[in-house]
């Protein structure tokens, strides 16, 4: 009996040694990203943004072909495995708000991660171009 006692003693100290931890970690974490996230968007706000600011980059990160067959009106391509800190199409103010799409979500997903980790700060994350009830045009 007295064993099962210090056994259960045991792990719950464990418990609250572990629990301490992963709150001061938690903690650590969270500070950063309130210094930059992504913000995940509908279609609909982003194109009240668009329509309220024209001091924003519209990024389309899928692949040039499927930007020629249809794209978001002023959006610049670069396809999201192309991102890094030396790409033309980028802003040089880490500010500037950034709008970020792709086909169905996922790769506008990686892509705004990217652009978080070379230090941007406003990126907007609005899904898929599948999901997207407005005009699109082909330039």
């Amino acid at each position: 009996m007295k064993k099962k006692i210090l056994i259960g003693a045991g792990a719950i100290m464990l418990l609250f040694a572990l629990s301490g931890c992963s709150s001061r970690s938690s903690s650590g974490s969270s500070n950063a990203d309130e210094k930059a996230s992504v913000t995940v968007i509908t279609a609909e706000e982003a194109l009240s943004m668009m329509n309220d600011s024209q001091d924003l980059l519209i990024l389309d990160v899928r692949t040039t072909e499927e930007y020629a067959e249809g794209h978001v009106k002023n959006a610049v391509v670069l396809p999201y495995d192309s991102i890094t800190a030396d790409s033309k199409e980028l802003p040089e103010d880490k500010s500037t708000t950034i709008l970020v799409y792709c086909r169905s979500g996922r790769r506008s997903a990686i892509a705004a991660q990217t652009l978080i980790d070379l230090g941007y700060t406003s990126i907007y994350d609005f899904g898929g171009i599948i999901d997207w009830p407005y005009e699109v045009v082909t330039d």
